[in-house]
């Protein structure tokens, strides 16, 4: 169904980030390479958290989840990006979208609440080494992972149906290479203030806590780094827990890049390019941040290299 008058949307059209048609070959190798190194990163650390016995402490548990969030994040995105690339009707159903919408919000709030949820950690581990087994247990470990998804999945349940609450009967247009909360509702024909007070409130809500827990942890880590008199100490503990500020750093300051914009620069096109990044680019970084510096990492993947089958126990 094509724009213009209509009383029922059964499907929309998604502009993607250009219209350009010289453009679309090169975006989708592109992206094509982008979400391959992401799905390899993410399955190899996955993997190796998995089968390795030196990576089975907490910090690996949720890092091995934080990568399932990540390759999920990509995977709801880009696999519809690629077909689009390649085909001249860029559509996809109501409900196909309502499905995008909802799998992506699962994962982006998941994905906020580990890595507060792996500051915690980090500030446990830092602040307070010799109880960082009893603390951070295995019943703690599943229920931290467990509030995450769980945070993610109440997000999408009540937010979705509130965006697709909303008569489309203007436009079918989507300014966006998926579907997301701002572009649908900049479609409505009718009143958007519950559902844009919805999406507010849970994006507000996620953000500040998960930011408050972030702040908060890397407050306490910072003060305790200091207090180590050795320089050697002050180097071991900062080595830590490096790789996460850096994580951390890149998520959420893309996040805060895009909605604290003054409204009157505010543009779909900026939005796009930061999804872009937040969705692809950080999930296809995330495995070589938290494996570049990281010796068990390395380790465990020239071991597993050598001999894979032995890691799964088939020889």
């Amino acid at each position: 169904m094509a724009s213009g008058n209509l009383t029922h949307v059964t499907e929309f059209i998604l502009m993607g980030l250009s219209q350009r048609p010289e453009l679309q070959v090169p975006l989708f190798f592109v992206f094509l390479v982008i979400y391959m190194l992401t799905a390899a990163g993410n399955l190899g650390i996955i993997t190796l958290t998995t089968v390795d016995s030196r990576l089975q402490t907490p910090m690996y548990f949720f890092l091995r989840h934080l990568a399932v969030i990540n390759l999920g994040d990509a995977t709801i995105i880009a696999p519809k990006m690629l077909v689009n690339y390649l085909v001249s009707k860029k559509t996809t159903l109501y409900f196909e979208c309502a499905t995008q919408l909802g799998g992506f919000l699962v994962f982006m709030v998941a994905d906020i609440f580990m890595l507060a949820v792996m500051a915690y950690d980090r500030y446990v581990a830092i602040c307070n080494p010799l109880l960082y087994m009893v603390v951070v247990s295995q019943r703690v470990c599943l229920l931290l992972v467990s509030f995450t998804y769980f945070f993610g999945f109440f997000t999408a349940i009540v937010v979705t149906p509130c965006v697709f609450s909303v008569s489309y009967c203007s436009s079918n247009v989507i300014n966006h290479f998926y579907c997301d909360n701002v572009p649908l509702l900049a479609l409505s024909c009718s009143d958007t203030y519950l559902p844009e007070t919805v999406v507010f409130f849970f994006s507000g809500t996620n953000l500040f806590f998960s930011m408050t827990i972030v702040l908060i942890s890397y407050f306490n880590i910072i003060l305790a780094i200091l207090r180590i008199r050795s320089s050697e100490g002050r180097k071991k503990a900062f080595s830590t827990c490096a790789s996460h500020m850096v994580a951390v750093t890149v998520f959420y300051g893309t996040l805060l890049f895009m909605y604290l914009q003054p409204r009157t620069n505010h543009s779909l096109d900026t939005d796009k390019m930061a999804s872009v990044f937040y969705t692809l680019v950080i999930p296809m970084l995330n495995p070589v941040i938290y494996s570049f510096r990281n010796k068990d990492v390395k380790c465990a993947l020239k071991e597993f290299l050598k001999n894979p089958c032995q890691r799964f126990n088939l020889a």
